[in-house]
């Protein structure tokens, strides 16, 4: 799992070094951090949206579909197929947002976790001394990791390092690339209100006082954070598409609970600089998604959908035959269905058939592409085979 935090922390670990060299301030460069990664995501968050405000206009489609051919599941799915293509709907285009942010969870994650790495740059062989004997003191002294020891493959060593220095200063003056100096002036930074984003919050802390107060606070910041982007969310669709709200309005009102309960205990098991990130995330989150809501008004919609369909249309007419991802996935979703029995077989007609009429039916489309052959390349072709 530490392959894909620096594989996906190298790139965002430059962004911040970046920043943070202009705003030498770690909470106000997360902050920055944060919105820029936001406007990149942008275009991503333009296309998802566009694409729920087009499917409340497709809805009513799909529903026709579903009272048509709701008793022949392989047709109905066919017919979806056809409309999702002459529309220019990928159904699954929510899922890329979701996919993005958690692949930037994983650099976030990192960068938090590994300031020595990523803002200071100090090179491997140091940083791995560093910790070692970091380790070593906290082994010794029993006030760093609670007594236990660790090495750099901990996601933690860094942090637990920069505790470490803190501490027991006079062990790590003689490190080379001024190592001492850089990680203590990043200490000082590495903080809001007095607060060290470093350390991770405790529900009961052994001491409440005002770092451990400003801790506390921060994973239900998150939390509260998320559940006000969550409920503006679930009222604006309850409002834009109430058949969809009334179908699964239990579920949505639960998912809408559930994940602030999730950051907030999520939030108290990694550092406070990931709960600060995830506080202005949701945050800005609510006023892209607020600002692109206002953008998509019902004329701008039918326009976008006009002119999606005519683009979709052009392309089919460009590439005769040629099949979507989603129409792949979709026929292989019913393939792998008629395999376990999930869906009847039908014939043209929709009459349902047995395995053995279908298996059949194979076998006749395969003997008549083998004699189609024979006939084109000259081969002598015997029926007697297509009996075996």
């Amino acid at each position: 799992m530490n392959y894909l935090y620096d594989l996906i922390g190298i790139p965002f670990g430059y962004l911040m070094s970046f920043i943070y060299s202009i705003v030498p301030n770690y909470a106000l460069a997360i902050i920055i951090f944060t919105l820029v990664t936001k406007l990149l995501l942008f275009p991503v968050n333009y296309k998802t949206q566009k694409n729920a405000a087009r499917m409340q206009l497709f809805q009513p489609k799909l529903e026709k579909l579903k009272k048509a051919y709701g008793s022949n599941p392989q047709r109905l799915q066919e017919e979806q197929q056809k409309l999702y293509q002459q529309e220019g709907i990928n159904p699954m285009g929510s899922c890329l947002p979701m996919f993005v942010q958690m692949f930037l969870l994983f650099g976030v994650i990192d960068v938090v976790y590994k300031p020595i790495t990523h803002i200071l740059h100090i090179t491997k062989s140091v940083r791995v001394a560093a910790v070692e004997k970091a380790s070593e003191l906290a082994v010794q002294f029993g006030d760093v990791n609670k007594g236990k020891e660790f090495t750099t493959g901990n996601l933690r060593s860094e942090l637990l390092t920069a505790e470490a220095l803190e501490k027991h200063p006079s062990e790590f003056r003689d490190f080379a690339e001024n190592f001492f100096q850089k990680v203590s002036e990043f200490s000082d930074t590495f903080s809001v209100f007095g607060a060290n984003l470093g350390k991770t919050p405790e529900f009961r802390p052994e001491v409440w006082n005002k770092e451990s107060i400003i801790l506390f606070c921060i994973p239900f910041l998150a939390g509260l954070a998320q559940l006000i982007f969550s409920v503006y969310s679930q009222i604006h669709q309850k409002k834009v598409n109430p058949q969809a709200q009334a179908a699964g309005g239990g579920c949505m009102t639960a998912m809408t609970l559930l994940m602030p309960v999730w950051s907030i205990w999520i939030a108290f098991e990694v550092p406070a600089g990931v709960g600060f990130y995830w506080i202005f995330s949701s945050l800005f989150s609510f006023f892209i998604t607020f600002a692109l809501n206002c953008y998509f008004t019902k004329d701008r919609i039918v326009a976008i959908n006009e002119k999606e369909k005519q683009k979709a249309k052009e392309y089919a007419e460009k590439h005769p035959g040629k099949k979507s991802f989603m129409q792949r996935m979709m026929e292989q979703q019913q393939a792998s269905l008629e395999q376990q029995g999930g869906i009847p077989r039908v014939d043209e007609n929709g009459e349902k058939i047995s395995r053995s009429e279908q298996n059949k039916k194979d076998r006749d489309r395969i003997n008549e592409a083998r004699k189609r052959m024979a006939e084109k390349y000259g081969d002598e072709y015997d029926d007697k085979n297509d009996e075996e």
